[in-house]
């Protein structure tokens, strides 16, 4: 069994508090770790805020150049970091893959938005009284960072908090998901090799107690939270002054127009709807297909969902794997059942073995149903008939998330009506919510969350600007 230390204030440490790691495939132990206490949450604060100037004065090039090291390491240990995601969290190998390549370049990007942090000019003197004067606007990092990561992206959505946390002088204190935290404790490793103050991060995976201080605590300044919607906006409710971003998930919405190129829209809602069993925060949950082409979508997405290849998530071969635990397979087979009982209608799949659940199409559902009101953050979704599509874009709304939306259509006036209409943070052209790149905007409305994380997005999040008013 491989140990894995915790990285507490430039130092790799261990507690009285072990910390086994399963592998949800084969459900044994593989790994531990440890569980910081609030003796080891005192010691990275405190480091932290011993390196709190030494970060802020940190020039631009050393910011750049230590944001560039990690990410050209990361590559280099690209095959040993998605062995570790694939064995913690059971997403197939080519999905950890992809996953550590998004992680180096969420890097580099911070590393080139650190050469162009913001600031500005504003003239004064639009008013007599402001003659003779003008303005300088500088933004300044907001201080210490409280990180909170999930289990579904354990390396990435750790890096999106990190790396501009780094690039924007601030210190970060990191929780990650306790089911997954190998893969960004194996970070650490990188990160410590670079000339970043030590203290500047510490990873914690945390007992509840020493987890819940991230967020009460007035010495962090922000708070930045990724997971689900019930947890995040009480954390935003205990936070006090602090700051807070929280990316909170959703139910994404497509909607395929009658114009639609309906191959593309079959292959990238195929992706979109069962990578990693459906456990991502913009998962295809909900399909709207105009009628004239429905039974044509339908013939083709459900035969290449029966197409879709189960098993070991460490095979290449392999599209969909088991669920991160069989608590969750079981809450996805209630749903369901929930729904085919209550008058939906079961294309293909619907059959739960252990923590592994079939890919999953349902038509016939109603907007009131948990597999369409809520995340079902699961390989199910929904396929239904619309008239029209004002009438899709009505269904996506017909939502208390607003995360991201997909619309496959070649009519211009449907393109810019999609933009103006639906209700979330990111509208995605001809292919499906799922999409993202990670110097983009993220974020969404209503349940979704608030603020926005990509690399350029949170750097503004994590800086405040001050004023400086003087003779010209």
């Amino acid at each position: 069994m491989k140990e894995y230390k915790i990285y507490v204030n430039g130092q790799f440490v261990t507690t009285q508090a072990v910390l086994e790691v399963t592998n949800p495939y084969s459900n044994k132990i593989f790994a531990k770790t440890y569980l910081a206490g609030r003796d080891e949450l005192e010691n990275a604060i405190s480091g932290a805020e011993s390196v709190k100037e030494e970060m802020q004065n940190l020039p631009s090039y050393r910011r750049y150049e230590i944001l560039r090291q990690i990410s050209d390491t990361i590559i280099k240990m690209r095959e040993d970091l998605a062995h570790v995601l694939a064995e913690e969290s059971g997403k197939p190998i080519r999905y950890a893959l992809g996953e550590v390549d998004r992680a180096s370049q969420t890097f580099l990007v911070a590393a080139e938005e650190s050469k162009r942090l913001p600031g500005g000019y504003i003239s004064i003197d639009w008013t007599s009284k402001g003659e003779g004067k003008e303005g300088w606007i500088k933004y300044f990092p907001v201080g210490m960072v409280a990180g909170i990561s999930p289990f579904n992206f354990p390396l990435n959505l750790a890096v999106h908090k990190i790396a501009p946390a780094i690039a924007s002088g601030n210190t970060i204190i990191l929780k990650p998901a306790r089911s997954t935290p190998l893969s960004v404790l194996e970070l650490a490793k990188i990160i410590d090799k670079t000339s970043l103050p030590k203290g500047a991060l510490s990873i914690l995976p945390m007992d509840r107690k020493a987890g819940n201080q991230l967020v009460t605590d007035e010495r962090f300044k922000l708070l930045s939270f990724t997971g689900s919607p019930a947890v995040g906006w009480k954390m935003k409710k205990d936070a006090g002054k602090k700051k807070v971003l929280l990316e909170l998930g959703g139910n994404a919405g497509v909607i395929i127009s009658e114009s639609a190129d309906l191959d593309l829209a079959v292959e990238k809602c195929l992706v979109g709807s069962f990578a990693y069993s459906g456990q991502v925060c913009i998962h295809v949950q909900r399909i709207f297909v105009h009628d004239s082409v429905f039974d044509q979508f339908k013939t083709k997405f459900i035969r290449k969902v029966k197409e879709l290849k189960a098993g070991d998530p460490l095979d290449p071969e392999t599209e969909i794997s088991v669920m991160i635990d069989e608590e969750n397979a079981v809450r996805v087979d209630d749903w369901v059942k929930e729904a085919v009982g209550s008058g939906a209608e079961l294309l293909c799949g619907g059959v739960k073995k252990e923590s592994f659940f079939e890919p999953t199409v349902l038509t016939g559902t109603q907007p009131e149903m948990k597999v369409c009101s809520l995340e079902i953050f699961g390989p199910v979704i929904t396929l239904e008939k619309i008239n029209n599509f004002g009438e899709g874009i009505n269904a996506v709304n017909n939502s208390e998330y607003g995360l991201q939306a997909g619309v496959f259509t070649n009519a211009l006036n449907e393109m810019d009506r999609a933009f103006n209409e639906l209700e979330v943070g990111g509208v995605i052209l001809n292919d499906v919510p799922t999409f993202r790149v990670d110097h983009m905007p993220y974020g969404g409305v209503k349940n979704s969350g608030l603020g926005r994380e990509g690399v350029r997005y949170a750097i503004f999040e994590m800086m405040e600007p001050r004023l400086l008013v003087k003779p010209v």
